[in-house]
């Protein structure tokens, strides 16, 4: 049987038939190598997630926690009443600035020049504020004892709270015995003994931190003062209008031009009294905090090395799941996009290939 002739090749049909061998293998070389690639990247993609994911589902699950805590109420929450006085002082002073008595021949800026350089002379008047942080073993015990030294200094118990229940009660409320985690009281004693009282803190408990504000508001008491003088002479001098009035219409507006200045003056006085009040009696707020114990070292054998590997080991496999719950919406919408790069790239290959086919 005569074996079949295969046809001639052109040296041109060889080297196109060489051409289109080699170029399949490098394309079949190609795709391997894109596999490959593939894989890997996948692999190192998934190790990516998993290790953000332990490091992020910690962070996650404290974030929550911290969230989700209750706020206690401390001794900060309270804003010094010093602070609201002085400012209605000071702008209720440049509001009515001009209604100062002045003397003859003397304008109003010099008066209140001299009346600073007498007060220069004398003591200044400073409204003190102290705070401080005081950790104790028995939050009702130590209320009761800053209580009774405020007492005993000739001040009084302003306000005072227990527990994290936001509820402010007098001092004859306090329970001690109660195991609570903080508390806060307000009281107020005498200018002169604001610093024995807080010095007296140490014996309660252990101060952590502390603080005193003082504001010069010996302006502002001048300039109520003179607008209490002139308030008052300008109610005198109404009231002889009035019983010198001689008819009906200015009897009535003597009668109201001396409602108003008697408006003006009570407001005056009440304001003069509550700075007053302030500079005599300062403010001090103590945040109380329960003592924490000191905790002692005690060495660990396997057993205990043991629970504590796997509590970490549960701990972290946590924090990888919660870590994974966050990227998993990432992971998703990067790997649709991805697909679409790479559906659109096989469609530019395929009709490259076919063109050049």
């Amino acid at each position: 049987m005569n074996a079949p002739t295969l046809p001639s090749l052109s040296p041109d049909r060889m080297d196109a038939i060489e051409t289109a061998v080699f170029g399949r293998i490098a394309d079949e070389r190609d795709r391997r190598r894109r596999r490959r690639r593939a894989v890997w990247t996948g692999v190192g993609a998934a190790a990516a997630v998993i290790v953000v994911a332990a490091v992020v589902g910690p962070s996650l699950s404290t974030t929550s926690g911290v969230s989700g805590s209750s706020t206690v109420a401390g001794a900060g929450d309270s804003a010094p009443e010093g602070g609201t006085i002085d400012q209605s002082a000071q702008g209720f002073a440049g509001s009515e600035a001009g209604s100062a008595p002045v003397a003859p021949g003397q304008s109003g800026a010099g008066a209140r020049s001299d009346a600073s350089s007498s007060t220069d002379a004398s003591a200044r008047e400073i409204v003190s504020t102290g705070s401080s942080t005081v950790a104790v073993d028995d939050i009702g015990t130590a209320i009761e004892a800053i209580g009774n030294a405020a007492t005993a200094a000739g001040g009084y118990v302003e306000s005072s709270q227990l527990g994290d229940g936001g509820v402010v009660m007098p001092l004859e409320g306090v329970s001690t015995g109660a195991t609570l985690s903080s508390g806060w009281i307000t009281v107020r004693v005498p200018a002169d003994s604001l610093a024995a009282v807080m010095d007296g803190l140490g014996t309660v408990g252990e101060v952590t931190a502390t603080s005193v504000t003082r504001s010069d508001v010996t302006d502002q008491a001048i300039d109520l003062r003179a607008r209490v003088a002139a308030g008052e002479a300008s109610v005198a001098r109404l009231t002889e209008l009035m019983a010198q009035a001689g008819s009906v219409s200015d009897l009535i507006a003597a009668e109201t031009a001396l409602a108003d200045r008697q408006a003006q003056l009570d407001s005056d006085r009440q304001i003069l009294q509550s700075l007053s009040s302030q500079v005599a009696m300062s403010t001090l707020s103590v945040q109380l905090t329960a003592r924490t114990a000191s905790v002692t070292a005690d060495p660990a054998g396997f057993g205990d090395g043991l629970a504590a590997g796997w509590n970490g080991l549960v701990a972290t496999l946590n924090g990888i799941v919660i870590g994974l719950g966050f990227l998993l919406p990432w992971v998703v919408v990067a790997g649709i996009a991805a697909a679409a790069v790479w559906g659109v790239r096989r469609v530019v290959r395929r009709r490259r290939a076919a063109r050049q086919g």
